[in-house]
């Protein structure tokens, strides 16, 4: 998950920084550090990654996308 794309889910579901730290039981500083691309250890990312997949989140990669770059949709009935 790339930081954009975090910041793209967020939006898509209509969460904000601290509504997504507290569903992925992380802190909001750590959301905000993943979303400005600090480094953050891989698993801090998976479990937010899942968090926001549990929730309807669908991650695309590049070339998955209409312009080729990555992206997020949501699942059907989640929009």
């Amino acid at each position: 998950m790339l930081p954009i794309q975090c910041k793209m889910a967020r939006t898509a579901l209509g969460i904000g920084v601290r509504e997504l730290a507290e569903m992925a039981m992380v802190s909001p500083d750590t959301v905000s550090r993943l979303e400005r691309g600090e480094t953050l250890r891989q698993r801090t990312v998976e479990d937010i990654k899942a968090t926001l997949e549990e929730r309807g989140v669908i991650f695309l990669a590049d070339g998955e996308t209409t312009d080729g770059g990555p992206g997020v949709r949501l699942r059907r009935g989640n929009a």
